[in-house]
């Protein structure tokens, strides 16, 4: 499978920029938050030993390796030098050697006719710059009967972390988080859009249910705080913030987490959607497959 031309030019240069870097830097933390979602996830994918996986928006890798586990072979694709390289490393040390990752736009890149049995992606499909392209791209690459599982976020305002948002939002500004978006963290938010874009690229039996998992965000308040601070959209929602505001929201974002601090560190309840659906064509699934 060659590379091909990256369409998605805007989310190339953030995830090759200060995004992506941090991202690399702070691997751990970032599975932290994110690997509760792991197991209904991959549970939901239903992958087998004979199975070819296309991992979407695969970054740091880490759901690539765990799937590969079981796979016979997955490919994490992701416009994110910095974090691929994070990823081979990451597949190198686990010895695992049945995994390819691919630096490419999933919206156009030619993969090969049916050539994968599953797809997943965690958190890594809510950037496409036309989702029903993408989708209908990554529906082509499956083989008939083929399925795609993933998992993204529901509104902000579903989380515990709206609290920390409105905490900090009283001292300087930050962009109405609850509003509708095409791209971006919150472009499946609504789960009938899910819905409606899979059906629209081809999918058939979608299906789109809630997810409650914990998020871990740093051993203590402060730590989590100084975390969330480094992070790329908060990073350029305060670009242009006077430097004492951004002290003083630091200062209540730390306050709004020790609410939140446990024997096992600062833990907040994310809500997300599992999105699973099918390629038409395939042989009818087995009895409880």
């Amino acid at each position: 499978m060659a590379e091909n031309r990256i369409v998605n030019t805007h989310q190339s240069e953030a995830w090759n920029g200060y995004e992506g870097r941090h991202w690399a830097e702070h691997q751990a933390r970032y599975d932290a938050l994110n690997d509760p979602a792991n197991a209904p996830l991959l549970d939901a994918a239903r992958i087998r030993d004979t199975d070819r996986v296309l991992d979407i928006g695969c970054g740091n890798g880490r759901l690539t390796r765990l799937a590969a586990r079981t796979a016979a072979h997955v490919v994490g694709v992701d416009l994110s030098e910095p974090m691929l390289e994070r990823a081979r490393a990451s597949a190198a040390a686990e010895h695992l050697g049945n995994v390819t990752h691919l630096r490419a736009d999933a919206q156009v890149h030619p993969f090969d006719e049916a050539s994968f049995d599953v797809a997943v992606s965690r958190f890594g499909v809510m950037f496409f710059a036309d989702p029903v392209a993408a989708f209908t791209n990554i529906r082509r690459a499956l083989r008939p009967g083929g399925r795609i599982a993933f998992v993204c976020p529901q509104s902000v305002l579903r989380m515990e972390q709206a609290v920390i948002f409105a905490a900090v939002a009283e001292h300087v500004t930050l962009p109405d988080l609850s509003a509708p978006a095409e791209t971006g963290p919150a472009a499946f938010a609504d789960p009938a859009r899910a819905e409606r874009v899979l059906t629209d690229a081809g999918f058939d039996d979608v299906t789109v249910e809630p997810v409650e998992v914990p998020q871990g965000w740093g051993p203590d308040a402060a730590d989590a705080a100084t975390f969330l601070f480094g992070w790329g959209p908060m990073c350029h929602w305060l670009r242009d913030a006077a430097p004492d505001a951004v002290d003083r929201a630091r200062e209540a974002a730390t306050e709004a987490f020790r609410a939140y601090e446990t024997d096992d560190g600062v833990r907040l309840m994310a809500r997300h959607w599992l999105v699973t659906a099918v390629r038409p064509g395939g042989p009818a699934p087995a009895p409880g497959a």
